[in-house]
């Protein structure tokens, strides 16, 4: 089994639902990114979702992309990513890491040598938000040779014929859009998700992450009684913006995460 495969095995064996944060990488400072990762660990990841900055995230709202511009600004592009996935590795080999992001910067590279970049680096599975399902069978191949995997997403818009295709296609996990719009608003409906989740849920064999909307530990909980766990980066990337140092970036998003994960275990809500 990969590492992620037997993460999430494990929580699956145990009842636990999955937290994946995501953050940009480089942002809010390039030197905070590793503490970053390892301080969202401490406070109960169990998958961390490392955004590649791209000058384009045309699936993400403007918290988002304000963080890619920093990034950006700071000249951190995917080598810089990886170097820092390599760090994180030093001092934690268990767990998984996802690059999210766009196709161009693996295009730049091509298919296989960005794969064995990646899994060299000590990458596990990769989120092309602008791949089509259609266009996806090479790609994929080229990162299971080099034993990553291919995030899919389905949305609330994904027709039945072409869910049906993304579910097959699944591997890890497949990334579920709670809603049709950018990352950040503030639109989500917990009960409209939860009838496209139980459909996607029937069709797929892997765990389904819901995304988009989880902003904090009510909603994170609201969203996880219908999905195998949740993915939280908007909210978390706007707690980290404005840090000074790496350490004040830890803190903030150590702070952040552990109520979500003390919630989703079954502890108390806040109002």
């Amino acid at each position: 089994m990969t590492r992620l495969q037997r993460r999430l095995a494990a929580l699956g064996a145990a009842g636990r639902k999955a937290l994946v944060p995501f953050i940009t990488a480089g942002d809010p400072l390039p030197e905070a990114t590793v503490p970053v990762m390892h301080a969202l660990v401490q406070a109960g990841a169990d998958v961390l979702e490392l955004g590649v900055p791209f000058s384009d995230p045309m699936a993400d709202g403007p918290v988002i992309q304000r963080s890619s511009e920093r990034a950006l600004a700071r000249g951190v592009g995917l080598s810089q990513v990886l170097d820092w996935v390599r760090a994180f590795r030093v001092d934690d080999a268990d767990t998984p890491v996802v690059l999210m992001g766009y196709l161009n910067p693996v295009e730049i590279r091509g298919a296989e040598t960005f794969a064995a970049q990646a899994a060299e680096a000590g990458v596990d599975g990769v989120l092309l938000v602008d791949l089509p399902p259609e266009e996806a069978e090479g790609y994929r191949q080229a990162l299971g040779r080099h034993g990553l995997v291919l995030i899919a997403l389905a949305s609330p818009t994904t027709p039945p014929s072409r869910l049906e295709a993304v579910c097959a296609q699944a591997e890890g996990y497949l990334y579920y859009v709670s809603y049709a719009g950018v990352t950040g608003a503030s639109r989500l409906d917990v009960a409209e998700a939860a009838g496209h989740l139980a459909q996607v849920r029937a069709r797929t064999r892997v765990p389904v992450m819901a995304g988009f909307g989880i902003r904090d530990a009510r909603s994170a909980v609201a969203m996880a009684a219908h999905a195998d766990g949740v993915v939280v980066g908007s909210a978390l990337v706007s707690v980290l913006d404005g840090s000074q140092n790496a350490d004040e970036a830890a803190a903030r998003a150590r702070a952040f995460l552990q109520p979500l994960r003390l919630a989703l275990d079954g502890g108390p809500v806040a109002a």
